[in-house]
């Protein structure tokens, strides 16, 4: 299994827990239920991947299109996955932090920004002027393989979103100390 299709489906022990948690066991995992249409999915995906890496984009980018489109889509098992992924590729837990609030920061770049722009117009298309916008301003930075890429990377987060909203894939603590707040 890919490292796309690893990290987008819930485990066996998942299903199992989820389906007998309280109010969950009414709701299918589709990517379990549904195994040939996922797979091609996973296909699409592993395309997808292949696509921004001949494109140029480095794998903090990727990660920064898919949890910026997770975030929009408030996809919890996806912001989880993807924040490990992106952690492993080397992005830092400071622009992790501020990826949801990325153009009131500095510390992405203008190819990151304009990534990220266009990931946005993407996961919420219905604004023509914000679309055309972001679409201009990557234009400027990224050529036209990157472009194609980003909106691949952006389309792919967004299936795979919805995959694990539908299926209410859980994100489950993990073991070890917890800091809390001082007052």
């Amino acid at each position: 299994m890919t490292d796309t299709a690893a990290t987008s489906a819930a485990t066996s022990s998942d299903i199992d827990k989820a389906a007998s948690a309280e109010g969950r066991g009414k709701r299918i995992f589709v990517d379990k239920q549904s195994p040939q249409a996922y797979g091609a999915l996973v296909q699409t995906a592993e395309a997808v991947r292949e696509t921004a890496a001949e494109a140029g984009l480095d794998r903090t980018l990727v990660e920064l299109v898919n949890l910026r489109v997770s975030q929009i889509n408030r996809c919890a098992f996806c912001l989880n996955l993807h924040t490990k992924a992106a952690l492993r590729a080397g992005e830092t837990t400071q622009r992790l932090g501020v990826l949801a609030a990325w153009r009131d920061t500095e510390v992405f770049t203008g190819r990151e920004r304009a990534a990220l722009g266009l990931a946005e117009a993407t996961t919420t298309p219905a604004d023509a002027a914000v679309q055309e916008a972001a679409y201009g301003e990557a234009r400027q930075v990224l050529s036209d393989d990157e472009i194609s890429a980003v909106i691949w990377v952006a389309i792919a987060m967004n299936a795979f979103n919805r995959v694990s909203i539908m299926s209410k894939h859980p994100v489950r603590p993990v073991p070890g100390p917890r800091q809390t707040p001082s007052a």
